[in-house]
């Protein structure tokens, strides 16, 4: 394994494994996702983790997993059952494949063959295997972009990569297989009962199992195979003979970074701290815990988009354009708006294109309607000589990449929303055909989260690609939005069904406002029994106890659709409402 590792040096399979990722892609989505944090002018060493995280996610979508019982067949895609093990052919031997499993489908009974290639080179082209394979080729991945990584066996049974993060000071856990990552306690929780958990690169071969557990006693009793001195010296040589023609320079280096790891894991394991923290002004029941931070959403760009529809309609109603021709421009401009998301963020341009119902003449007429909307996703609309119309970049190309997504998921609601409208008119002008005044730009707490799929911001994010998901909120969980803006009065709300597990859905809660920071809390609304009859479906409440002004609002969800079969609870979206000025 140790000779092995140097293929993910080599710089030709470096740079075949990085033609097949779309860095542009990657590197968009990485400066959307620090944005989104609050961090609008990272450094590059932020901007490094946040492209590996990318990475990580990217490689868990695009690579296929292998079933051990019953892989799929390669011809019909249908059932195969194992016939064991073959020779290997040549042109598997070449790209180190010793060992080839044999399956027979089960209904065109063409054999498939799966050679365990050890060489990542071929894995990038295959793009499929289990965790052996997935860590393998994603550790060549890493190294293709510069992470300093290396490959962590567990004795027990498993792979994953470890990185090595300058924001973190430290390395860092990433689970290919999983899509996670710095989760150092996940495998225990699996109920895994570690042993040995081995990390190995170019530059040694380290015992990292202190890294991994809660329990070292436990694990100590089950390292039998030989004493710990024994271990310690059989690395230690194996990592010199790795190291021998390195400068005492480099070996500095190496030296103060595992120092760092010693003292990371020696602190973990010793720490007796609650994973909770206490919340100042918050009471002492139960709601005054959390074991996430507080955080600051981005969430500007959701309510000046649901604002920027306004116009566009009234332009409509003005005009008199019936419903039915007012969905189809804005189907125009939804094909524009998929037009640019798919281009290179800092190269966005595309034209709009008008179709045989609505005529030209009319699209340019109401042009200047979507002014507002197109400042609220940092595009201009420009007109050339001939009289075509393009759209392209106003302003910073991260502000309309982190709108874009969202305006696309609007967009479709409002067409939908319009094409349902039986009598289109000024009185049609009003929530929640028109969604104004949404409250925004508020810092976001909660009982708990999901990293880095469920974080609690998602909530209030807009976008039907994330949401907010407690892994203990089943029987209850809460999630503050705290305004440090003048106090607003909450007149209606919103909240939309997530993209799958159903029993996850919110049934009962409680919607609550305080105007003194959280210290006591006045109730606006309560619900019960509410089913939500489909994916990324929403609800509209409207407060009926209006007048109270708040700066604080918490929703304390009490009870998903079904706590007998899940301890999660998420939601897809929050929206709040205040009463216009």
């Amino acid at each position: 394994m140790v000779l092995g590792i140097q293929l993910y040096e080599d710089p030709v399979r470096q740079e075949a494994a990085r033609k097949t990722v779309p860095i542009k892609e990657l590197e968009e989505k990485a400066l959307v996702s620090l944005n989104k944090d609050g961090n609008h002018k990272p450094s590059k060493i932020e901007k490094d983790h946040a492209f590996l995280l990318q990475l990580l996610f990217w490689f868990f979508k695009s690579f296929s997993w292998v079933d051990e019982e019953s892989p799929c067949c390669d011809t019909c895609g249908k059932e195969t059952t194992n016939q064991g093990t073959g020779t290997a052919l040549p042109s598997e031997i070449q790209y180190g494949a010793t060992i080839v499993e044999i399956y027979r489908c089960n209904h065109c009974s063409r054999v498939t063959r799966f050679p365990r290639y050890n060489d990542p080179v071929k894995l990038v082209e295959m793009r499929k295997g289990r965790c052996g394979e997935w860590v393998s080729c994603f550790t060549l991945y890493c190294r293709a972009f510069g992470y300093e990584s290396r490959v962590v066996l567990d004795f027990t049974g498993h792979n994953w990569t470890e990185c090595y993060s300058e924001v973190l000071g430290r390395w860092m856990h990433l689970d290919p297989c999983e899509a996670e990552y710095d989760k150092q306690l996940l495998y225990e929780g699996w109920d895994k009962k570690l042993n040995y958990v081995i990390a190995i690169s170019k530059d040694g071969v380290y015992d990292v199992t202190k890294h991994y557990t809660s329990n070292w006693d436990e694990v100590l009793s089950r390292r039998t195979l030989a004493t710990e001195d024994e271990v310690a010296s059989v690395l230690e040589s194996m990592t010199k003979e790795c190291q021998r023609n390195y400068t005492s320079q480099v070996l500095s280096e190496f030296a103060e970074h595992e120092n760092v790891e010693i003292e990371v894991s020696e602190r973990d394991l010793h720490s007796t701290d609650d994973a909770s923290i206490s919340l100042p002004g918050f009471g002492t029941d139960s709601l005054s815990l959390s074991s996430c931070p507080v955080r600051l959403c981005t969430d500007d760009h959701v309510t000046r988009i649901y604002n920027a529809f306004f116009p566009i309609l009234n332009k409509f109603v003005e005009n008199s354009v019936p419903a039915s021709n007012g969905v189809e421009i804005l189907k125009i401009f939804r094909a524009t708006v998929v037009d640019l998301e798919r281009l290179p963020y800092k190269e966005r341009r595309a034209c709009l294109k008008s179709n045989s119902i609505v005529e030209e003449s009319l699209l340019h007429q109401l042009l200047s309607s979507f002014t507002e909307l197109l400042n609220a996703l940092s595009l201009k609309s420009e007109v050339d000589t001939n009289g075509i119309v393009s759209v392209c970049l106003a302003g910073d190309p991260l502000e309309a990449a982190l709108a874009l997504p969202f305006c696309l998921h609007a967009l479709d609601e409002l067409i939908s929303d319009l094409s349902s409208c039986d009598n289109f008119s000024q009185d049609s002008l009003s929530f929640p055909l028109l969604r104004l005044n949404r409250i925004c730009c508020g810092e976001v707490l909660a009982s708990g989260e999901e990293l880095p799929s469920g974080i609690a911001t998602a909530a209030f994010d807009g976008t039907h690609m994330s949401k907010w998901e407690e892994p203990n909120g089943a029987k209850g969980c809460w999630i503050i939005y705290k305004l440090s803006t003048n106090m607003q009065e909450l007149v209606a709300y919103e909240l939309m069904s997530a993209n799958d597990a159903p029993e996850r859905d919110p049934m009962d809660w409680v919607v609550e406002g305080s105007n003194d920071g959280g210290l006591s809390w006045h109730v606006l609304d309560e619900q019960t029994s509410q089913l939500f009859d489909q994916r990324f479906q929403r609800k509209t409440y409207k407060i009926k106890s209006t007048g109270f002004l708040s700066n604080n609002f918490r929703f304390r969800f009490l009870a998903v659709r079904d706590a007998n079969s899940t301890s999660r609870f998420q939601v897809c979206s929050i929206d709040l409402y205040a009463r216009q000025n």
